[in-house]
């Protein structure tokens, strides 16, 4: 067996390179509904214009440390960090029953992380993030033995993080309807995204109600 990361030979049946300790055991695909949260920072591609390539690099390294924090904090898993983005998944490979809100609820969190962060260091940094919920293929791709998420809740957390004004956090439909109960929303225009016949719906989500795990209280009907 060869090391995807070191390309050191390692035995057959080990869990970890001897070499560099990268994991080599490959979890099974399978099919998992999951909340995809897609994160894309605006502003460091200008910044790094007018600043000394290792300060930006400092700069988001510090910020993507705080909003992993969020992203665990909230039961999440970090799936990839790419350039000026963030992708993570809930519901995967652990499930809680209520990830959507839990995506939701982090990505208000990270959006505070985001203007916390933009005053403490003065630069002029936003976040728009996207969230959907659905049916999707988990597992490790061939390249890399890294677990990961595909399929189309992907590719519309995706497309929603793209169409979200800065500073804010679009969810899909799904994501919506799982979590109405907990979160007060904003219904915005249809997303035309990108692959997909009709136009997406969306909700801006603007603050969390209650605590993490906290229902309206519901009308008591009589037992007949």
């Amino acid at each position: 067996m060869t090391c995807p990361s070191c390309g050191a030979l390692a035995p057959a049946e080990a869990r970890f390179c001897p070499s560099c300790g990268h994991g080599l055991q490959v979890r099974a695909d399978e099919r998992r509904v999951v909340t995809v949260l897609f994160g894309d920072l605006v502003g460091f591609t200008a910044l790094s214009e007018s600043l000394d390539p290792e300060r930006v690099k400092i700069l988001v390294d510090e910020m993507f440390d705080r909003l992993a924090a969020d992203i665990v904090r909230f039961g999440g898993r970090v799936d990839k960090v790419m350039g000026d983005g963030i992708v993570a998944l809930f519901g995967a490979p652990v499930s809680h029953g209520d990830d959507a809100e839990r995506a939701v609820r982090a990505a208000l969190v990270m959006q505070d992380t985001v203007r916390s962060f933009q005053a403490e260091v003065d630069v002029p940094v936003r976040m728009r993030i996207g969230v959907n919920t659905g049916e999707a293929l988990v597992g490790s791709l061939r390249a890399d033995t890294d677990y990961t998420a595909t399929g189309d809740a992907v590719n519309t957390a995706s497309r929603l993080q793209a169409a979200a004004e800065p500073g804010s956090v679009l969810v899909g439909e799904d994501t919506h309807e799982a979590t109405a109960e907990s979160i007060r929303y904003l219904e915005v225009p249809p997303v035309l995204a990108k692959g997909k016949e009709e136009p997406v719906r969306a909700w801006r989500a603007v603050e969390a109600l209650g605590r993490p795990g906290e229902r309206r209280a519901q009308a008591v009907a009589p037992l007949v």
